[in-house]
């Protein structure tokens, strides 16, 4: 991400023109674009087979409420930052997606049509929209490391939910140091996986 944005211009005029820029003419840019884009998609069938195994086991309900509550926030500040980085490359299929999502605001009785001028930072779609949703799209991980970062302190609070039925302490294994190690190991694979790139 940090790549692209050194070659991105928000514009209304230069936006696509700088994305095909990055394509071409940078380094490996194609590639490191699409690393971007398919990594996001692929975090997200993680984030949602996430979810499909917390509904499964229940995590949603008591005492793990403040766990599955801030995941949901996760998971909606996630689609939001994806819909921003959609926009970004500015080409008709992000003009229009643009247009239509924020309209969806003006449906709010009474301050609607407020907060989508507000959006847009004018009467349409323009050079302070594409400005804005770089500047969140660029931000909003940085929150969403922070989210994810209460997620797990809320989930040592009370634990896991259990599929394996185990109900004593004597057969559960710490999270720390244990688990903390194996997340961590997957994280830095992660990270140097991407950063060869």
């Amino acid at each position: 991400g940090i790549t692209l944005a050194m070659h991105y211009i928000p514009s209304v005029d230069l936006a696509f023109l700088s994305v095909e820029h990055i394509m071409r003419d940078v380094h490996y840019g194609w590639l490191i674009r699409y690393i971007h884009s398919n990594t996001a998609s692929f975090f997200f069938l993680f984030v949602y087979l996430h979810i499909a195994r917390g509904i499964y086991y229940g995590s949603y309900r008591s005492p793990r409420t403040m766990v599955w509550s801030i995941g949901v926030i996760i998971c909606l500040l996630m689609i939001i930052t994806a819909f921003l980085g959609y926009v970004l490359p500015f080409g008709q299929m992000s003009l229009w997606g643009a247009t239509v999502i924020t309209n969806l605001m003006s449906a709010i009785p009474w301050i609607g049509n407020d907060i989508v001028n507000f959006i847009w930072g004018g009467f349409s779609v323009n050079h302070a929209t594409l400005n804005r949703f770089f500047s969140l799209h660029y931000l909003l991980p940085f929150l969403l490391a922070g989210l994810v970062i209460a997620h797990l302190i809320a989930l040592h609070e009370h634990g896991s939910g259990n599929p394996l039925g185990v109900t004593g302490n004597v057969d559960r294994i710490p999270f720390h140091p244990y688990f903390t190690f194996k997340d961590l190991v997957t994280i830095f694979l992660f990270f140097i996986a991407l950063s060869y790139f």
